[in-house]
C-alpha cells in the first residue's frame, strides 16, 4: 500500500473537493471538518498563546469561511478571539459561517487605520487567500498579510489555513505572501507548499474525508489519468528498510560496487562508500582510477578498492558475480573513456544498477541508448535538474516548472525508475508512479551531497532489489539526516554522515486522527 497523502496542484486539490462533495459530502460539511480540525490543532499546539488572544483575518472566499470556523470554535471554547474581515464573505459556505460565528467574537473591518489600532495577540490565523488565489495579492487584502506579517516580526504566532496567502498553491510563486510559523492543510497537501518551505514553517495535513475510499480505494488520477503523486512518509520508510537480523554477516547484508573516482575527484567515491557503509552495506567494492586508489583507502579503509582494469571487460569479472548491486558515477569524469566504460559495465552485467552524475552526462540527449543498455534489468537513475535537462534535451527552467510531471515520460522511456532530486524530490517509475520526499534542507546544497545520496540508495536497492523502494527510501533517508543536524550554515557533509544511524534507526511517533503527516518547519 503506498503512503496516504497526495500532493496536489490548485487544480487537482479543487478535483478532489468535488468528488468528495459529489459521493454525498456538502461542501459546508468540508469547510466544517477543515475549520473545526483547525481549531483543535491550534488549541493542542498553542494553548499558551490563546491565552493572550487570538485574531483571524479573514478574506471574501472558502478559505476566509474555514477562518469563520476556526473562530468560532475557538471563541465557544473561551478565547479571545478578534476577526479582522478584510474583505466581505462572498461564497454561501462562508457567509453561513460567519452567521454562526459572529455572535461569540468581536468583529472589526480591514482598513488600514483598523490594522494600525490591532492590540497585541498571541497567535494570529490567516484566512486570508486559498488554494484557488492566483497573481499578486492587491488592495485590502495586500495590506493584511503585511499586518499578519509585521505581527509576526512582534513576535505573535502565525497559523494559515490550507496555504499560506499570497503563495501559489501549483508553484511556490510569491510576490507577497504571509510567512507562517504553521501550516494547516486539507486534505492533501499543495504542491507549491514544498517548493516554498520556508514561507510555510511546519506544515500539518489534516484528514477532511476526501479520500475517494479509506485503505485500499481506488488510486485518484490527475487530469490525463496519471496517479496523484504520494507524500513519502517515514513510517511508510521504516517498514520497508530490510532489518538486520543477529546472525547478520557481510554476505547477507550485500555487496555493493561503486564505479566512479576519476582523476582528481577522489572525494566523490569516498562519500558514497562512507554512505553505503552506514546504510548497511556488507561489503563495499571502489573501481577508482590508479591514482586515486590511495586516497580511496585512506577515505574508506573498509572498502575494497580496485583500479579501473586496463581491459575493461575485467570489470564484469570483478562485479558481476560478487555484487548485488552497482553504482556508477560519483567522480566519474565525462570523456569517452570513462562512455565507454559505462556501457561496457551496462553491457557485461545486468546487475540492478544506480546511475548518477557523470554515468548520465555521458548519454547527454542519447535517452534511446541509454535505454537499450538499460534493458533487462532493474535501474534507478539519480539526476539533479541539471542533469535532467542534459540527459532529456530539455531546458533547465522547464524542468523547475514541471518537476511533478516531466520525469513520467523519461521512465517510462528509459524503463528504469528516476529520482529527480530537488526541493522537493520527485520518484517516478516506469509504472507511471510518482512519489514525493519533502525532507531535508538547505545544508544538502552543496557539492558531494549527490554521493552521499549514490551510496545510501545503492544500499538499499542491493537489499531490496526494488528500485522504487530504494529511490524513496534513501531520498527519505538522506533528508532527515540533514534535518538532524539542525543548522545549515556550519553543516557539513561530515555532519549528515555522522547522523545517518539516527535517521535509520529513528522511532517513528504516531500520528493523533485526525493529521495525516506532518513536516518540520525548515531551519534558516
Amino acid at each position: 500500500m503506498p503512503p496516504s497523502v497526495r500532493v496536489v496542484s490548485a487544480t487537482e486539490s479543487a478535483e478532489r473537493d468535488r468528488a468528495a462533495i459529489e459521493r454525498g459530502t456538502p461542501s459546508r460539511v468540508l469547510m466544517e471538518r477543515a475549520g473545526n480540525a483547525s481549531a483543535n490543532e491550534i488549541s493542542r499546539r498553542y494553548a499558551d498563546r490563546i491565552r493572550d488572544g487570538v485574531v483571524v483575518f479573514t478574506g471574501p472566499g472558502n478559505n476566509g469561511g474555514d477562518g469563520w470556523v476556526v473562530a468560532g470554535a475557538l471563541a465557544r471554547s473561551g478565547a479571545r478571539v478578534t476577526v479582522v474581515e478584510t474583505v466581505d464573505a462572498r461564497t454561501p459556505d462562508a457567509v453561513a459561517e460567519k452567521t454562526a460565528a459572529i455572535g461569540f467574537v468581536q468583529r472589526v473591518p480591514g482598513t488600514a487605520d483598523t490594522l494600525k489600532s490591532l492590540e497585541s495577540h498571541g497567535l494570529v490565523v490567516d484566512a486570508l487567500l486559498g488554494t484557488g488565489a492566483s497573481g499578486e495579492p492587491r488592495g485590502a487584502i495586500a495590506d493584511a498579510i503585511s499586518a499578519i506579517n509585521a505581527k509576526r516580526a512582534a513576535g505573535a504566532r502565525v497559523i494559515s489555513l490550507d496555504i499560506p496567502s499570497g503563495l501559489d498553491a501549483t508553484t511556490g510563486r510569491h510576490s507577497q505572501c504571509v510567512v507562517a510559523d504553521s501550516t494547516l492543510t486539507f486534505g492533501g497537501i499543495k504542491r507549491g507548499s514544498l517548493v516554498a518551505r520556508d514561507c510555510c514553517g511546519e506544515i500539518v495535513v489534516l484528514d477532511i474525508g476526501l479520500d475517494a475510499a479509506p485503505n485500499n480505494g481506488p488510486r485518484e488520477t490527475d487530469n490525463v489519468g496519471n496517479q496523484l503523486p504520494w507524500l513519502v512518509e517515514g513510517a511508510w520508510v521504516h517498514a520497508r528498510v530490510p532489518p538486520i537480523p543477529f546472525d547478520a554477516h557481510k554476505g547477507t547484508r550485500k555487496h555493493v560496487a561503486i564505479i566512479g573516482g576519476g582523476p582528481g575527484m577522489a572525494g566523490a567515491i569516498v562519500l558514497a562508500a562512507r554512505a553505503a557503509a552506514r546504510s548497511g552495506a556488507g561489503l563495499i567494492r571502489a573501481l577508482v582510477a590508479s591514482e586515486n586508489l590511495g586516497s580511496v583507502t585512506g577515505g574508506a579503509p573498509f572498502a575494497l578498492a580496485s583500479r579501473w582494469p586496463a581491459e575493461q571487460s575485467e570489470i564484469a569479472k570483478l562485479i558481476s558475480k560478487w555484487a548485488a548491486a552497482i553504482v556508477i558515477g560519483p567522480g566519474l569524469g565525462k570523456s569517452k573513456d570513462t562512455r565507454n566504460l559505462v556501457e561496457r559495465v551496462l553491457s557485461d552485467s545486468k546487475l540492478p544498477v544506480v546511475l548518477d552524475a557523470d554515468a548520465l552526462n555521458v548519454f547527454d540527449r542519447e535517452v534511446s541508448v541509454l535505454a537499450g543498455l538499460l534493458r533487462e534489468r532493474k535501474a534507478l537513475l539519480t539526476p539533479h535538474v541539471a542533469e535532467f535537462s542534459r540527459l532529456a534535451g530539455v531546458d533547465v527552467q522547464n524542468v523547475l516548472d514541471n518537476r511533478f510531471e516531466i520525469g513520467l515520460e523519461l521512465a517510462k522511456s528509459v524503463g528504469a525508475t528516476v529520482l529527480l532530486k530537488g526541493t522537493p524530490t520527485v520518484i517516478f517509475t516506469p509504472e507511471g508512479e510518482r512519489c514525493v520526499v519533502a525532507r531535508g534542507t538547505a545544508a544538502l546544497g552543496t557539492g558531494g551531497s549527490g554521493d552521499l545520496l549514490s551510496g545510501i540508495v545503492g544500499t538499499i536497492l542491493a537489499q531490496t532489489s526494488d528500485p522504487r523502494t530504494a529511490a524513496c527510501c534513501a531520498a527519505w533517508i538522506h533528508g532527515r539526516a540533514a534535518e538532524f543536524c539542525g543548522y545549515v550554515r556550519g553543516t557539513t557533509l561530515e555532519d549528515v554522515l555522522y547522523t545517518l544511524p539516527r535517521a535509520w534507526n529513528e522511532t517513528e511517533t504516531p500520528l493523533t486522527t485526525p493529521v495525516l503527516a506532518t513536516l518540520p518547519a525548515v531551519p534558516a
